[in-house]
């Protein structure tokens, strides 16, 4: 969909900004380009949609060399959000989204249904939010609004600039699992600038890591935390580039234990196998679970399951990450936590513990080094 081809930027005072660019971003990835400031990821950006013209090399949106589309028709094809937001203040917010529908000739009535559309799916309801003005909104509600504007064309293609770096990290962290829901829904084709590493790992499909005007390494997140290409790399993700891996590395059924299981409507176990079991349904649906003393203590009164059972707090569905396992435990002082089938109504998969947790971690770092499937990799392992 978007490919460089040795693409320079050089500037009368001798500056390299960007220096031999050769990638390629395919339909549908999200790509995020990250590295410090001044390393020349924003320059590249701009010279998708010709804000900057490259020095030399080519660039090809969906095999159409740029060079020969007239600018305002290349972004017209193009979304493009930034992180000053750039919302018209005498604009409403439903004008303001449609904006560009507008400008391409679509009747004011249709461009603005397409605006309410786009304002729902990106959380804000038209209703309340439609007729408000730029200094009405949040900081965080004004970036919805500049993403939905963006999408108002449909352009197959989306550049983002920073766009989630000038609100609060809690509000960032709402407006990135609300993007990456909107991705897994549109499928569009996104180059994504960022400094902060974490949001490049949490977000990208790949990551480009920028040194001074070049790509350091070009990957998938798991392999750029597990193994950095470089020194340089390896000091721009950090020491602790093993913690930021839990975030793209998810729960799968190998990694599970199988602990023993009661149904609702058995009689109470006298004995256990273990200090605790998990409690189903009859359709093998996670219910709870009931501890091994508290079922022998209610054994002795003819007691059922169902009886007994206590509601089950710490679970996640399959895929979900090691990090948001990791949280799970934490926030619910538990010691495991219950896995579900992510497809159904809660089918009952396993248990993760502390000690499987970190022998999934090791496996996913292995498999990538070796450049084997997980399931693959045999680790010693000392119990």
């Amino acid at each position: 969909m978007i490919r460089f081809e040795h693409v320079s930027k050089r500037y009368a005072d001798g500056t390299t900004a960007v220096d031999g660019l050769s990638f390629e971003v395919n339909a549908g990835e999200l790509v995020t380009l990250v590295g410090p400031s001044g390393c020349g990821k924003t320059t590249t950006m701009k010279m998708v949609n010709r804000l900057i013209e490259p020095t030399e090399g080519r660039i090809f949106l969906d095999g159409d060399d740029i060079s020969a589309i007239d600018p305002v028709q290349l972004r017209r094809r193009i979304g493009y959000v930034i992180q000053q937001v750039g919302l018209f203040p005498h604009k409403t917010v439903l004008d303001n989204t449609a904006t560009v529908p507008h400008l391409l000739g679509v009747r004011r009535a249709e461009a603005r249904a397409r605006a309410a559309e786009l304002l729902d799916l990106v959380g804000l309801d038209p209703k309340v939010f439609g007729e408000r003005y730029p200094e009405q909104l949040s900081g965080g509600q004004r970036q919805r609004v500049g993403v939905a504007r963006a999408l108002a064309a449909d352009p197959p293609v989306l550049l983002m600039d920073e766009p989630f770096g000038a609100v609060d990290p809690v509000v960032r962290d709402h407006l990135q699992t609300e993007f990456l829901r909107l991705q897994r829904t549109l499928g569009k084709t996104v180059l994504f600038v960022t400094h902060d590493i974490e949001e490049a790992v949490r977000l990208g499909d790949r990551i480009a890591v920028y040194g001074q005007g070049r790509i350091e390494q070009f990957d998938t997140p798991s392999a750029v935390l597990g193994a950095p290409a470089t020194d340089y790399v390896a000091d721009f993700v950090g020491a602790d580039r093993g913690l930021k891996r839990l975030s793209v590395t998810p729960i799968e059924e190998g990694d599970l234990e199988q602990p023993p299981v009661v149904h609702l409507d058995d009689p109470l176990p006298r004995e256990l196998d273990a200090r605790w079991a998990v409690v189903l349904d009859q359709e093998d649906n996670l219910h709870g679970w009931i501890s091994a003393e508290h079922a022998r203590d209610a054994a002795k009164k003819g007691a059922t399951v169902r009886d007994h059972a206590r509601r089950m707090e710490a679970w996640l569905p399959v895929g979900a990450s090691l990090k948001q396992a990791f949280a799970t435990m934490l926030q619910h002082d538990a010691g495991w936590i219950a896995v579900i089938d992510a497809d159904s109504e809660g089918r009952f998969l396993g248990v993760l513990t502390p000690a499987r947790l970190h022998e999934a971690l090791r496996r996913s770092t292995a498999a990538d080094a070796r450049d084997v499937a997980r399931a693959d990799v045999a680790l010693e392992i000392i119990r």
